[in-house]
């Protein structure tokens, strides 16, 4: 890439179907064509030259669609997703983000009602792990239509993982800002905990999937925090202010790791 725009040495080379070109200069070249009207008009006539058989193929395909595209219905301008709301959020995270804000109000008005586990609130104890699961709902396969689609985009890498991941904390942590504020808890004892979980979820899952990390980290955080603060009905030592220097830490090693890991999400697979 030169400049603004990709060189004509990049453009030719993807016309000719990308064979010559590194994976690298493929991504940023597909990634610079969604937003460049001018690269797309330069795409479009040095595929003329240099793969007439594709230009061809595309005139054949285009003169059988035209016709019926002119008779076909178009979807009401009303119903269409907004362009910027589809990069934040997937049609399915919509009821799984009601659902984490019921959570919280239920464990609210447990903790109002004096009905939970003892001295221990139940928001504080929820309230780091909920971001995790709605990040794994964010990408999960079995919820998302679009994924094979969405995960193998030019933008599926790392910025579309902390849009996703962003819009599940900014609708995840208000309602545990409301939920803390009644009950009385202190807001650096669940949303250090809570951004360092996050951020250690983006780190693994550059390795095995945030998905799976997702679910991984979870599955610990019930088993060693939630199960025994239930059965002893105290608060574990992860939730007390003496931890949170060690999740001040574990924030600041996972936001390290996913920065220098950055190039990993944009491998296919690698959000599963």
């Amino acid at each position: 890439m030169s400049g603004e725009h990709p060189s004509t040495r990049i453009v030719e080379g993807y016309a000719r179907g990308g064979t010559d070109l590194a994976v690298d200069e493929v991504w940023a070249v597909e990634a610079h064509l969604e937003a460049c009207r001018v690269c797309r008009d330069r795409l479009s006539a040095a595929v003329g030259t240099e793969a007439p058989a594709v230009a061809a193929l595309v005139g054949t395909v285009w003169s059988g669609l035209e016709p019926r595209l002119a008779v076909t219905a178009t979807m009401p301008r009303g119903r269409r997703r907004p362009a910027r709301l589809s990069r934040w959020l997937t049609p399915t995270m919509v009821p799984w983000l009601a659902m984490v804000v019921g959570v919280v109000l239920l464990a609210l008005l447990f903790d109002l009602a004096g009905t939970g586990s003892g001295e221990v609130s139940l928001v504080l104890l929820f309230a780091p792990v909920l971001p995790v699961l709605g990040v794994a709902a964010s990408w999960s396969r079995g919820l998302d239509p679009a994924y094979e689609l969405t995960s193998s985009a030019p933008r599926a890498g790392l910025p579309l993982v902390l849009r996703r991941t962003a819009s599940v904390l900014g609708v995840v942590v208000p309602a545990l800002l409301v939920g803390g504020w009644v009950t009385g808890v202190m807001v650096a004892q669940w949303l250090l905990p809570c951004l360092a979980l996050t951020a250690a979820t983006l780190a693994l899952g550059g390795a095995i999937g945030v998905t799976r990390a997702a679910v991984a980290l979870a599955a610990v955080w019930a088993a060693v925090v939630v199960a025994p603060t239930l059965a002893t009905s105290r608060t574990a030592f992860a939730l007390q202010t003496g931890g949170l220097p060690v999740w001040g830490l574990l924030l600041a090693l996972g936001t390290g790791v996913v920065i220098a890991r950055r190039g990993a999400y944009s491998v296919p697979g690698a959000t599963r």
